[in-house]
């Protein structure tokens, strides 16, 4: 008998707990979210006016590209951070490793705050910022599978494609707190004020919102899901499980022997995800600066007002996903950033109007979205409880380490040799891979490991109307 899409009943077995108690949780665990992400981004928009404190020598250009590197250098931490944090979610909770994560990005933003400059310190100087990245680097690689774990596990059945959205929304509004500031302070300090200190009051502000937000974290409410999954533990411990003798794999030893084809899902379904965000988002900002030659200032407004648009389209797509499924939405991601990726930022960087860039970038951002609002809970559906931090945060590390963290570098280098429009052309295949991906996703089907996350492979799930993750 053909499965209904009507949500299944309550049950003592899966709780719907109320909007308002999932309210709280989303906005208690979005907040640290949000800090973490200013961090992270307040470095890539203030990167141009201390790149010539931290590296001195070269042109404008080379300039930019010595920040990118180290930029990327943060992400090289992110599977550190997604395999020891990730670790750490499933095993002692998404509270207490989210606190953790918050933490260390807070104590990288303090050091780059009060780092000297290459002429006080010499080398030191870009030692030292490269200690920061990597402190943050392994910040974000855990925050990612521990927050996308939480958000989803926290949300009512068939809500949480929406609920889970919330993820990047407090990912941009942490780069939107980042651009503010630039604005705010692009009008009260002068360039050369900006260069010489203004560039460190960003950086202050992470560390001392970050001290704000362990706090509240640590009165965060645990998951459900997870609790669950540490009486059943414990169960099993004193001899209350099946009792086949058999020791139950955990961590990466049942992650790899246990889903390796989620694995690769989630490797695929990143790829083309990651390198677009990053280019539209971070990126973008410097190629109208650098390739369109539009005012530092007028380019700040124009991402903040595209990304605040961008901020707001994510719950509709996430809430669209509830109803038509993960799938069509992930298509509508990669088939229209395939298409139009090349022609986008041909004319972006052809255009000295900022209302045409501004239109250009959202409708660019309008497809990434299809990505964006589905990241966390089309990741978090493919594994049970016992192993989703780990087997969201750990594939993603890896793939924002490699693909996403060389994004500018790549962009800036082939700008240096002169070909930069074969830039254009490495976008559009890093989305092709995440088209292949998405025909893995199988749907439409009503199963999910997030009903209790105690399955073991294989064994038979119970109904509901999220999408599948992959048997």
């Amino acid at each position: 008998m053909p499965q209904s899409r009507t949500p299944t009943a309550p049950t003592s077995a899966t709780p719907t707990p109320g909007r308002s108690r999932v309210t709280a949780n989303v906005v208690r665990g979005c907040l640290g979210n949000l800090v973490e992400w200013y961090d992270w981004f307040a470095y890539a928009t203030f990167s141009i006016y201390f790149a010539s404190v931290f590296f001195p020598e070269g042109d404008r250009t080379a300039q930019l590209l010595s920040t990118a590197v180290v930029f990327a250098v943060g992400f090289f931490m992110r599977p550190l951070g997604g395999w020891l944090l990730g670790a750490y979610a499933d095993r002692f909770g998404r509270r207490r490793a989210l606190t953790l994560s918050v933490t260390l990005m807070s104590a990288g933003s303090l050091t780059i705050a009060l780092a000297p400059g290459h002429d006080v310190i010499g080398l030191w100087a870009p030692a030292l910022l490269v200690l920061a990245r990597l402190a943050q680097g392994l910040s974000v690689g855990g925050e990612f599978g521990s927050s996308a774990s939480y958000l989803s596990e926290v949300a009512p059945e068939g809500q949480r494609g929406f609920w889970s959205s919330f993820q990047y929304v407090s990912i941009v509004m942490g780069q939107l707190a980042a651009l503010l500031v630039a604005i705010v302070l692009q009008h009260l300090l002068s360039e050369d004020q900006l260069q010489s200190w203004g560039w460190r009051v960003p950086f202050v502000i992470g560390a001392a919102a970050g001290l704000v937000v362990m706090y509240l974290r640590r009165s965060m409410e645990e998951s459900e899901h997870f609790e669950k999954e540490q009486a059943r533990t414990a169960a099993q411990g004193n001899g209350a499980g099946s009792g086949s003798g058999v020791r139950e794999r955990k961590g990466l030893v049942a992650l790899f022997a246990e889903y390796p084809r989620q694995l690769l899902a989630v490797f695929g379904l990143a790829i083309g995800g990651t390198v677009a965000f990053y280019t539209y988002t971070t990126y973008l900002q410097k190629y109208l600066v650098n390739t369109a030659g539009i005012p530092k200032s007028t380019v700040t407004l124009i991402g903040f007002a595209a990304l605040f648009v961008y901020m707001l389209m994510q719950p509709t797509v996430g809430a669209l996903s509830d109803r038509v499924g993960r799938r069509p939405v992930m298509f509508a991601f990669s088939g229209g950033c395939m298409l139009l990726t090349v022609p986008l930022m041909t004319l972006l960087g052809r255009t000295s109007s900022p209302w045409i860039a501004f239109l250009l970038m959202t409708v660019a951002l309008t497809f990434v979205t299809g990505y964006s609002a589905l990241a966390a809970i089309i990741k978090a559906e493919m594994f049970p409880t016992k192993v989703r931090a780990l087997g969201v945060g750990l594939p993603h590390a890896l793939v924002t380490a490699t693909f996403g963290g060389l994004t500018e570098p790549i962009a800036l280098a082939l700008k240096g040799g002169g070909r930069e429009n074969l830039f254009f052309w490495y976008v559009t295949g890093c989305v092709g891979l995440t088209f292949l991906a998405t025909l893995l996703v199988r749907e439409p089907s009503r199963t999910s490991h997030l009903d209790g996350g105690t399955e073991a492979p294989g064994a038979s799930p119970q109904p509901s109307r999220t999408t599948a993750p992959l048997a």
